[in-house]
Formats: structure tokens, sequence, C-alpha cells
């Protein structure tokens, strides 16, 4: 600001200090660039806290969702936070190595190592790994362990101030050039121009503060996954030590000690299993299955079973669905499994093309701005020695030069796509997301509830020998019909395959006499039945049990042979008969329960209403296996028709699941989508890196996938794929990839870190929201560059012709009143590019900004511009000997009405690949914008405005031959449009 302050205190001084004020003009620009750059620096690279923080951690946070930059790694202390050296801000200006997935980090590798080494090792050599005693832990030697390793908890976040928000949004690099050119008008008391420019700049602030305000609000939802008291064994006692069961705050648990576990605990750290009951573990909170896992401490893995697979270990996050047991806590806070997932997030967010783009226009306009506004103030200042004058007539064209209404145009674009998203039940949380789903090319998705119904309906009713048999039905109907203790969804998928095919079973003629409810230990329900029908061949009472096969094969001595009409004994080749039967309906994609009965000798032992007890070990025995009953997940009737619209519009799907490869290949099948080329996650870890890339890049389906695979996959599409990808999840374990996707799209319906982390939220589960989504995004993004491209083009097209007709008259073409205002006129009626249209071929692929191509349409397309402007000169001067003082009036009438119309006319020629108002015709807005601004640039001359702005009256010859003049540079700008088509394949 010196620099500043210098110049304004020398504006007064005599015209022999010219050359000191040239020299202070040209620093002052340098100064100008050199914030530029910096804020430049801070706003592409990453946060203002995050820049001068003393972290080691290599990875650079891409420009992003603000919440995001925030939730890992969060200074210790305000000296942390602001420490600041010249070395250590140049260093992290040079972008870090890509991350292109397909590799393990070093945290990973260490997590995985030490798991593993636990799951290898013999229960009582664990102990000797951690430092810990059967007894557990005395209490002295955890709070001593608790101090070293600090809060158990997998990540701390905070989360920004408003201010912070308001630091990033103000200091866009266009909104600074805006900024600092307001200055120099008030310094130059041009007040309004400066007061019109800090408009601008407020209302571009406004808009991307509000939004990145209200998607900050979300709160980051990790620690509601181990926040609960635990059951700790500690020992106490100095002559003799006791063991006691304690209950501590999952923050306090640490390394060594044992924990006890029940129904229903949340495991709080990494955990070796002790001792096991009938333990059955939900792990969805990682794998996103909703099935259930056993897991048990009397085995030693080997390494070669998957991580999440290992059966002696438990995971921090994972909960306990039955049965109880101990384990011993290995690893806590940042070094569990958990741990290495979240601490991902947002540090792999691809950087934006679009924001690259513009800081490249930025350094583009400043560069020509530093050269040719010293040109053009040093001519003018030579010419009539009037510093003020020529001050103000160089910020002047630095105001021409400038997109003064870009981050306005921008926000406002985005704004208006996300109301008309919002139209198609989508919520978008970040308003750039719109941008990139219009550029997005690949869209890797979940398979449950987002291809298929998430609801199951029955397929078939077996025997043993795979052949449909009535009874088998009717005693499965017979089950679900009576159970009351619990409905489960298979049991409502049952009852509907009854009813809708005829089948009468007649239920009213059986009395249930009790039942058996399902447990997740013996994971089958038995419901005992009777019927007083003697000429029924049902006659009798009978339990009747379902449940899972094997569960259900356990029980079984007896098989029925419906071919020879008789019961044999159960033996091994039964057994083994049906578990390839099993096989081969799974690798279907199938579900399947088993049905067994029993019939009874009256009375048996159960439990009844006076309270005498059941014997369920007892009477669950000695049973005659039925068959089997088939299960389905069906797609939804709008997923095929989605995909194929979403492919037609040059979207490629890959579905990224957890679930098992049988299940998701039948259902990617029945939805149209290539199964040719599949793999699991298992496959993926034994693969190379160079390997992993391509089988990423060639396979469509990729099931059993943990999180951090997920995640590997989304990075190795972005980086060596170089593609824009989209991922929709709604479970913990797709968070990950949500965070690192180009945009992260979840569902009303998920949990809370899943739509946390998600930029855009749908209300319905339904991929054709999601293609409104992508039209919507495709039409931002197109209209959006239509300013960007056609800004830059008319701006540099007039700045130089300005600096041409600088050197070629000896007055300014245009004073500074009369440019401030052909600008102002034009930057306004631009506001309606933002409600205009796309050709329908420009909406049917995606579309991705490009620097060099950027340098190329501006290389070709504004010297159409600047030929224009020239040619207008040449009539000017050759025609209407507009050169000299007495004809000045007369060139600045004629030069403002030209340049007014041409830059609102190029709009036509810019917005669309066909003949503009021929071929072509723009939406209402902006037709009607052209209209009001064109009326109003040639009403100005006319009027008393005019008058007081230096303008004079034109002839009408003077219209006819510009109306020739425009002819022809739409004429030659079709054709450099068409031979720019040819050469580079695309247009906008």
């Amino acid at each position: 600001m010196h620099a500043l302050s210098t110049f304004c205190s020398n504006l007064h001084l005599s015209n022999n200090n010219m050359y000191m004020h040239i020299l202070l003009s040209f620093s002052q620009l340098l100064f100008l660039l050199f914030l530029a750059l910096y804020f430049d620096a801070l706003m592409g690279k990453t946060k203002i806290s995050n820049l001068f923080a003393n972290d080691t951690n290599n990875d650079m946070l891409p420009y992003s969702n603000t919440v995001r930059q925030t939730l890992v790694n969060r200074p210790s202390s305000l000296k942390d936070r602001f420490s600041f050296s010249l070395f250590e801000f140049l260093r992290r200006l040079i972008p870090s190595r890509k991350v292109d997935g397909g590799s393990k980090t070093e945290a990973e590798e260490k997590v995985y190592s030490w798991l593993y080494t636990l799951a290898l090792s013999d229960k009582n050599m664990v102990f000797e790994y951690v430092r810990s005693t059967e007894r557990g832990l005395s209490f002295t030697e955890a709070a001593r362990r608790l101090r070293e390793n600090g809060p158990n908890v997998p990540l701390e976040y905070s989360f920004p101030r408003w201010w912070h928000l308001l630091w990033n949004a103000l200091f866009h690099p266009f909104n600074i050039i805006l900024i600092v050119l307001s200055v120099m008008s008030f310094i130059a008391r041009d007040s309004p121009n400066g007061f019109i420019m800090l408009v601008l700049v407020f209302i571009s602030v406004t808009l991307r503060f509000y939004q990145e305000y209200s998607s900050s609000k979300a709160a980051m939802k990790l620690s509601e996954f181990v926040k609960c008291p635990i059951k700790v064994q500690r020992c106490a006692g100095r002559v003799v030590q006791k063991e006691l069961v304690v209950q501590v705050d999952h923050r306090d648990v640490v390394p060594g000690d044992i924990v006890i576990f029940e129904p229903g605990d949340l495991f709080p750290g990494d955990i070796r299993l002790l001792s096991s009951k009938q333990l059955v573990v939900s792990q969805a909170s990682l794998t996103g299955e909703s099935w259930t896992t056993d897991k048990t401490a009397d085995i030693r893995e080997d390494d070669t079973t998957p991580l999440l697979d290992l059966k002696n270990i438990c995971f921090m996050g994972t909960n306990v669905v039955s049965g109880n047991g101990t384990g011993l806590v290995i690893s806590t806070g940042s070094n569990t499994y958990m741990s290495t997932m979240f601490s991902k997030v947002g540090k792999k967010k691809p950087p934006d093309e679009f924001e690259k783009g513009l800081r490249w226009i930025f350094y583009l306009l400043l560069s020509v701005m530093l050269v040719v506004v010293t040109i053009m103030f040093v001519v003018n200042y030579t010419t009539s020695l009037d510093l003020s004058r020529s001050l103000l007539f160089a910020i002047s064209v630095a105001c021409v030069l400038n997109p003064q209404m870009l981050p306005l145009i921008v926000n406002t674009c985005l704004a208006k796509g996300a109301l008309a998203m919002a139209k198609d039940r989508c919520i978008v949380k970040s308003l750039t997301s719109i941008r990139e789903m219009g550029s997005m090319d690949i869209l890797c998705i979940d398979k449950t509830g987002t291809l298929t119904m998430n609801h199951a309906i029955m397929v078939n009713h077996l025997d043993y020998r795979g052949l449909p048999q009535e009874k088998v039905l009717r005693y499965a109907f017979l089950n679900s019909y009576f159970k009351t203790d619990q409905k489960y969804p298979l049991d409502d998928a049952i009852l509907a395959f009854v009813y809708s095919n005829g089948f009468r079973f007649q239920p009213s003629t059986w009395k249930k006499i009790d039942e058996i409810p399902f447990d997740f230990i013996r994971r089958r329900v038995s419901v005992i039945l009777e019927t007083e029908d003697r000429h029924s061949q049902f006659f009798g009472r009978f339990m009747v049990t379902k449940g899972a096969l094997l569960e259900v094969l356990k029980v079984c001595s007896f098989i029925e042979n419906f071919d020879k009409d008789e019961i044999s004994p159960f033996t091994s080749d039964d057994y083994q008969r049906i578990l390839n039967l099993s096989e081969d309906i799974s690798n279907e994609g199938l579900r399947i329960i088993g049905v067994a009965i029993r019939k009874l000798e009256m009375p048996q032992t159960c439990e009844t209403s006076n309270g005498s007890k059941r014997e369920d070990e007892d009477i669950e025995k000695d049973m005659v296996f039925l068959g089997l009953i088939t299960f389905f997940d069906p797609p939804k009737d709008t997923a095929k028709q989605a995909l194929w619209r979403l492919s037609e519009k040059g979207v490629k799907a890959k579905v990224l699941t957890g679930d098992s490869l049988s299940l998701t290949t039948r259902v990617c099948r029945e939805v149209g989508i290539s199964t040719t080329h599949v793999i699991t996650g298992p496959e993926l870890d034994l693969l190379d890196q160079d390997s992993f890339h391509e089988t990423v890049k060639r396979a469509t389906v990729l099931a059993r996938l943990t999180p951090i695979q997920k995640l590997h996959v989304v990075q190795s599409l972005q980086t060596v794929g170089n593609s824009v990808v989209g991922f929709l999840g709604d479970g913990v374990n797709d968070s990950l990839a949500l965070d690192a996707a180009n945009v992260s799209i979840s569902v009303d319906s998920g949990v809370a870190i899943a739509k946390d982390m998600a930029d855009i939220i749908l209300l319905e589960k339904d991929l054709n929201v999601l293609l409104a989504g992508v039209e919507h995004g495709r039409l931002t993004f197109g209209n959006t560059m239509k300013y960007v491209k056609m800004s830059v083009v008319a701006n540099l097209g007039s700045v130089t012709s300005l600096l041409i007709a600088t050197l070629l008259f000896k007055y300014e073409p245009l004073t500074s009143r009369q440019l401030l205002t052909q600008n102002f006129i034009y930057s306004v009626g631009q506001i309606a590019i933002a409600w205009d249209k796309m050709d329908e071929e420009y909406v049917k692929t995606p579309h991705k900004s490009s620097e060099r191509g950027l340098f190329m349409f501006i290389l070709w397309n504004g010297s159409v511009c600047t030929l224009c402007d020239v040619a207008t000169l040449m009539l000017l001067w050759f025609y209407y000997k507009a050169y000299t003082d007495v004809t000045q009036k007369f060139f600045h009438s004629a030069w403002f009405i030209e340049g007014l119309l041409l830059q609102t006319l190029i709009i036509h020629l810019i917005r669309t690949e066909r003949i503009p108002f021929m071929q072509e015709v723009a939406s209402w807005p902006v037709i009607f914008s052209t209209v009001v601004t064109s009326a109003i640039g040639i009403a100005l001359p006319f009027t008393p405005i005019g008058k007081i702005m230096g303008f004079s009256l034109l002839p009408l010859s003077y219209f006819i031959l510009l109306l020739l003049l425009f002819l022809g540079y739409f004429i030659v700008g079709q054709v450099v449009k068409r031979l720019y088509i040819s050469v580079y394949k695309r247009w906008l």
C-alpha cells in the first residue's frame, strides 16, 4: 500500500516528473501482480490456516469444500497455526505428487502389518506384543498410556469460523483486481466507477459466502460410532492384585486394555479376541454389507485372508449383534483401521480444472494489463501532458480488460442451476459441484437401493434336487403367516408370492401352539402348528422351521424324497448335494433359506402360558429337510432406462460395492451393465500398481470392496484415467470415496457422515433424478464457458483495438468516462447469459475445461474481433476523415456505438456452433438483453446525457455501413468457427 500512497501524493506534481510517475505506475501494477499471485496461492492451493501451518503432511488440500479442508490435522496451537517462513511458503506453492490410487500409504501398511501380526499370533503371545497381562492393565499404567497416546478418537477435527469462510470468498483473483481498481478509481476521484466495482465484489462475495457457510453447518458424525461407555477389566492392589470390571468412557480406552462386550456394544478400538461365545458382529460401518459375520477367538488366521474377513479381529466402529466375549485392545485412536480410512478425508480432492483455467485467464489478463496499460498511459501522457487524465484513462482500460462480471455471472449460473436441480429433488450443497457434474464422464454407484428396489421378492421353492415343490412353499408360508415375534422382509416376500400366484393353503384350518423366535445365534425361527382336519394329509402337530440354510441343516436328520414320496435318512451325499445346489443358486445372485419340519407327538415340552421352561435344543432336532426358498432383490424399473440415458450422454457407470460378486453381477445384467470385466477387492489387493490401474479402467463391476479400495479406485480413475468421477453412496463405508470424487452424491436416507461429505443430496434414490442433474450441470457449465470465452475474447480484442487507435490518433479513442459507460452497459447486459440455453448436441457429451483449448480459442476468435475494430478504424479514417481534433466528438460517438454493438453481438456468434439467428436463436432473456443494450447504445449520443458525455450526432450512412460491417464480421467469424471446430473437434 506504500506504493499506492506514494503514487497518490505525486498526482499533482509538475510535468517534469513524468518518468517518475510512469515508474510508479509500473510499480503499482507489479504490486497488484504480487498481491494477486499471493492470494491466488491461498485460494487455489489451500486455506489460509493450512498454508501457514507447520504441518509435515505433503498432501496439499486442493480448493474444495471448506468443511473438508478443516476436518483433519487441526493445528495444536496458535504458534503452529501461524508459523511462517519464506522457504516454507515457496515450498507449499509447489504441487505435491499426484495420488493415483492403487497403492497403500505408509500408515496403511503399518496398520495392516500390525493387525495381521496379531491375527496370526497365538492368544498367549498377543499380550507380549501390547505389553499387557491376562489380568489387564493397572489403573496407573492405563493412566500413563492415556497421557502417552492421547484420547481414543479416530481423528480430531474442527469446523471453519465464519470469518475464515468470508476470507476465502473475498480473495478470489478477479475480486482482488476489482478491489484494487476500485481503490485506484477513488484515488483518481472517479467515485461512481469505484462504487460500481465494489458493488460487484459485494454481490459475488455474498453469494459465495452464503453457499460455503450453509454447507459448513453440517457436522461430522464420526464420533457417534464410538461414543459409549466401555466395560474394561483392570487390576488393582499393591500386594495382591485383584481383577476389577469397571466402566470407562471410550476416549479413555488404551492399548493393552481387556474389554468385555455383549450384544449392542460398539468396539472402542481394534480388538484381538481372547474369548468368544457364538459371537456375531456387524461390520456394515466399514463394508456396507448388511450381512453379519461370525467371529471367534479360537483360530489363528493366515496372511491370505482379506483384512476385514479376519475371524479373530474386531474393528473400531463395528458392533456386536449377538453373543459375547472378551478382547484385547491392540490399537486405539489414530492407529486403528478406521482412522486410516478417515484420516484421508479432505486430502485427496482433485484440483478443479475450471478454477485452474480461471487462474490461467487471470495471469493472462494481468500480463496484458501490465504491458498494454503501461504503454497507453505513456502514450496518452506524452500527448496530453495531463497526469490525472492519463491515469484515469489507464484505469478505465484496465477496467475494460478485467471481466468484472465473472464472479457474479459464474455464481449466478451456479445458483440458477441449484434452483433448477432443487425442483428435480436434488439439494445442492456445493455450487461448484453443478459445474463438475456437467463434466462428469464416469459415475460410480453402489448396488443396494440405487439399482435395486432394496426389498426382496420370492423367486422359487425347490427341493434338494432343485425342482419346484409346492409342499416346500406351503410350510414356508405357514411359518411366515403364524410367526408373530418379528416380521422380516423375507416373510412379506413369501406371503406376497403365495397370494399373488393363487395358492390356497387355508391357514384358517391351522392353529398356532407356540413359537421359537429368531435370534442371531440359531439364525432360524420355528413355529408349532396343529390341524384337526383328519381328511387332510397334513393332519397332526408339526414344528415348521426356516432360516439360514446351514443352521437348518444342522438340526435335520432326515430328508424328503419327493420323487419317491418317502422320507429317508439325511446322508453326507445329500448334504453335499444341497451345498452344491445352494452355491449354484448363489452364483445367480439369489438369497437362500432352508425349510424343515418335524411331526410332533402331543404334547411336547415347550414354553407355555404357565411359564414352563422351553428347551429349544431338545425340540429343534431330528427334523426333515424339505427344500429351499430363493429370493432376489429386483432392479428398479427405472434403473435400466436411466443407465441407458446416462450412457447416451457419455457417462459410463461402474458399480463399486461391498456385496458379493455373484449377487452384484446378476443385478448388473438385469439393468444392462456389462459384466464382461469384473473383479473383487481381494483380487485387487494382489495386483501391482500398473495392473491395478489397467484393471480399474477396464472393469465395470467391482465387488467386495473395502472403503479404502473404493477410494483407490476413484483416485485411479481421476489421475490415471483422466476422468471426472462422480460417486453415489449412502453409507459410512462410502465416505472416503465421496470425499475424493469430483462430484459426491448421497441420498436423503443416507447416514449422517455420507450426507455431510456429499456435494449433492438426492431426495429420491432414483438415477433419473441424477440424470436431470447431469443435464442441469452441462447447461450450467456451458453457459459459464460462454461468458468466460466471450468476455475474454471481447475484452482482449477491445483493448488491442484501443491500443492501435491510441497509437494512430493524437487523442484518446474514448474518454475514460465514455469507456467506463460502454463497459458498464455491456457488462450488465451479459448477466442474461445465465438464462441462455445450449445446443442439443452440447448436452449429449461431457465437457472439460482446458487451459490449452482456452488459449487457442482466444487466439483464433480474438483476432476476428480486432479485425472488425480495425475495419471500423479504417472506415472512420479514410471515409469520414475522423482523425483531427475537429472530428474528435464524431469519432468518439462512432467508436462508442461500434464497440458496444460488437461486444453485444459477439454473444450470439460464440454461444452456438451453428449459424446465429438462422440455425439457432438464443433464449428470450438473451435476445431481450441484446435489444435493450443495443438500443441504449445507439440512442445515447442523441440524448442530453450523450451531449454531457461529449457525443455528437451520427449520420444514417454510418449505421448502414456499420450494418454491412457486422454482416462481414459474422461471415468471417462463422468461417473461423467452422475451421476451429474442424481442427479441435469442439467449440465451447
